[in-house]
C-alpha cells in the first residue's frame, strides 16, 4: 500500500516508518517537525521518506492523492502539553484530526488508522477494563482522543474504514526519544542519579507497551480485512503487562546496578489509574505479535543511556521533555502562540533535522 504517516518524525513515527517500509509498504510522511532538535543519536537512524512538511491543521485534499491508507499519529503528545493553552489540544488533536479524516475520505482513502490512547479510560479503578468500558478521561489530552474517536467514527462507510488503536503507555528507544514517559523516565533517573524517583505513591496501575509493538499493531490494523477492523477500537498491549508504578520501579532497580527507589517529598496518588484488557487485539488481530516486556525495554534503554553518557542536566532539560521543549521553542520565537513555526519550513526538513543544533540549555 501507499501509506501516509502523519507524525512520522515523532517518537513513535520514526520507529514505525522503517517498519512499514520493511513490511513492503510505500511511505509518505507528513509532519511539521516540532522536534527537529530532539534527535537522540543512540536511538537509531531517521529514515528518509518523501515528506509533506505541514501542520495537520493545514492539510489539503491534494495531500492524500494516491494514498491507500492513512496512519494518523500527529498530535500534542501528553498531558502537560494538553494544559499548555486552553483549546489548543482540542484544535490540534481533535479538530485537525477530524479534518484529516474528512479530507482522506474525500480523496478516496480506504483505511484510516487513528492513534488514540488507553488514557481514554482515565480514572477506571482496580477492575480490568476492555474496549466496551466507559471512557472517563481526566485530562485535555484524553478528552481530545475520545472526541476524535466519536467524530471520526461518524465518517465510517462509503468505502472509508476507520480503525481506532488505543495504545498503553509507550516506552522504548527511538531516534526522537522522550524522557517524559514512565519507564523511559525511571531508567533515566536510575542511570543519571543512582535513584529511582517516584513522583506518585507508586500505587496507580498503568499498562505499558513498547513502541515497536505499537508499530506492529498499526501495521496489523492497516493490513487486516475490512470486516475485522471496520470502525472498531482496539487496546494495544498485553494483558499481563499491567503494572503498578512501584512494580516498574522494582524492574528498573533489577536492571540498573546500584540504584535505589525513593519517593518525592510531595508524592501522592495519581488520579490516572487503569488496568486494561488486551484480549480483543490478541484474538481479532492474530498478526499482531508483540515481542517486548518491561525488563527487556529497561535493558534496551539502560544500554542506550550508557552508550550516550546522558547526564542529569540533559535528561531534565528541554531537549527530550516535550513540554519543556515546546516552551523553549516558544521562548526562542521559533514557534508562535498557536505552535506554528514562525518561519517557513524547508522541504528538506527531514534531512536537516538529524543535524539540527540542540537548544540552549538542553
Amino acid at each position: 500500500m501507499r501509506v501516509l504517516l502523519t507524525g512520522h518524525l515523532g517518537y513513535i513515527g520514526t520507529v514505525l516508518a522503517p517498519m512499514l517500509l520493511q513490511a513492503g509498504h510505500e511511505v509518505v510522511g507528513l509532519d511539521s517537525d516540532l522536534y527537529a532538535r530532539c534527535t537522540f543519536p543512540q536511538g537509531g537512524t531517521i529514515r528518509d521518506v518523501p515528506t509533506i512538511t505541514k501542520d495537520t491543521r493545514d492539510v489539503e485534499v491534494a495531500d492524500f492523492k494516491g494514498i491507500d491508507g492513512v496512519l494518523h499519529l500527529a498530535a500534542l503528545s501528553n498531558d502537560p502539553l494538553g494544559n499548555l493553552k486552553p483549546g489548543l489540544t482540542d484544535d490540534i488533536n481533535h479538530r485537525a484530526s477530524v479534518r484529516v479524516a474528512e479530507l482522506a475520505k474525500k480523496a478516496g482513502v480506504a483505511r484510516f488508522v487513528f492513534a488514540s490512547s488507553c488514557s481514554n479510560y482515565g480514572k477506571a479503578g482496580e477492575g480490568m477494563i476492555d474496549e466496551t468500558g466507559a471512557l472517563n478521561p481526566v485530562t485535555a489530552y484524553g478528552e481530545s482522543k475520545v472526541n476524535s474517536e466519536l467524530s471520526i467514527s461518524r465518517l465510517a462507510g462509503d468505502g472509508f474504514c476507520p480503525v481506532f488503536l488505543r495504545p498503553a503507555t509507550a516506552y522504548g528507544l527511538s531516534p526522537r526519544l522522550r524522557f517524559d514517559i514512565v519507564l523511559n523516565n525511571l531508567v533515566a533517573w536510575a542511570f543519571t542519579t543512582g535513584k529511582i524517583l517516584l513522583k506518585s505513591d507508586g500505587t496507580p496501575w498503568r499498562p505499558i507497551v513498547h513502541i515497536e509493538d505499537i508499530s506492529r499493531a498499526f501495521i496489523a490494523a492497516l493490513e487486516a480485512p475490512e470486516a475485522v477492523v471496520f470502525n472498531e477500537a482496539f487496546n494495544v498491549g498485553q494483558t499481563a503487562h499491567n503494572y503498578q508504578i512501584r512494580d516498574l520501579a522494582e524492574i528498573v532497580a533489577g536492571v540498573v546496578p546500584g540504584c535505589k527507589i525513593e519517593y518525592a517529598d510531595d508524592a501522592g496518588p495519581d488520579t490516572r489509574s487503569y488496568r486494561v484488557s488486551f484480549e480483543k487485539i490478541r484474538s481479532k488481530l492474530p498478526q499482531f505479535k508483540p515481542q517486548w516486556d518491561a525488563k527487556k525495554g529497561a535493558e534496551q534503554l539502560y544500554k542506550a543511556y550508557v552508550s550516550s553518557g546522558i547526564t542529569l542536566d540533559a535528561f531534565e532539560g528541554p531537549r527530550y521533555q516535550r513540554i519543556g521543549h515546546i516552551k523553549q521553542l516558544l521562548a526562542d520565537g521559533i514557534l508562535d502562540a498557536e505552535l506554528r513555526h514562525t518561519q517557513p519550513r524547508s522541504k528538506n526538513a527531514t534531512a536537516s533535522a538529524v543535524a539540527a543544533p540542540v537548544l540552549v540549555g538542553s
